[in-house]
């Protein structure tokens, strides 16, 4: 994130607010940052060497989040669950992902596109989910702007508040890796238990 800023200077903006719409709007690509790097975009918003504003922050990753989901919703509307069948992007795209996203939004119902984008991997197959289960856009759009405002808030103003900390500003580094191991978490505990409930349904 340094390097980013130290090279790019005020088109760091740019290349955040893509990440984050990539995210969720290209269906394919969930493993990108998310939670950690408005984390760390708010962090070093705090220290005024690098001369970032948090406004800007909270502004373009709202945006950034809300069309993502949005444009993943209408890719889910267009081509259902056929994008699982297609040989080159189902490289990218695991079934098992969309069955688990399927299963959460069947389990919590509406309140699930609110939940989901607070959870890494799920949050990017949700609005895909939602479009091909014939959920309504405009009920869809409210529970999402809802969380994005959520999201974007929660994670910007963490950021920024440890940002201003002193040994956060010193070990800045080590800060965000350990944030992003601690947001990898509940996705690896899902995985290890999708391993042993196959390993359990083989035996």
């Amino acid at each position: 994130m340094i390097s980013i800023v130290n090279t790019f200077g005020d088109w760091t903006y740019l290349i955040l607010f893509l990440i984050i719409f990539v995210e969720t709007g290209a269906v394919i690509l969930p493993f990108l940052p998310g939670d950690s790097l408005l984390f760390a975009a708010a962090a070093l918003s705090a220290n005024s060497q690098y001369h970032l504003n948090i406004w800007i922050f909270v502004i373009l990753f709202f945006c950034a989040s809300a069309l993502g989901d949005s444009v993943n919703f209408f890719i889910g509307r267009k081509v259902g669950m056929t994008i699982t069948e297609n040989k080159f992007l189902s490289k990218f795209i695991k079934k098992k992902d969309f069955d688990h996203a399927r299963t959460f939004f069947d389990k919590y119902g509406a309140i699930a596109i609110f939940l989901a984008r607070f959870m890494p991997i799920v949050r990017t197959f949700a609005p895909f989910v939602a479009a091909s289960s014939d959920y309504s856009y405009k009920k869809f759009v409210k529970y999402d702007l809802s969380a994005c405002v959520a999201w974007v808030l929660l994670c910007c103003g963490g950021g920024y508040f440890f940002g201003n900390i002193p040994f956060v500003q010193e070990h800045f580094s080590l800060v965000v890796l350990s944030i992003i191991v601690i947001s990898l978490i509940p996705a690896l505990i899902g995985i290890i238990k999708n391993n042993l409930n196959n390993k359990k349904s083989k035996s």
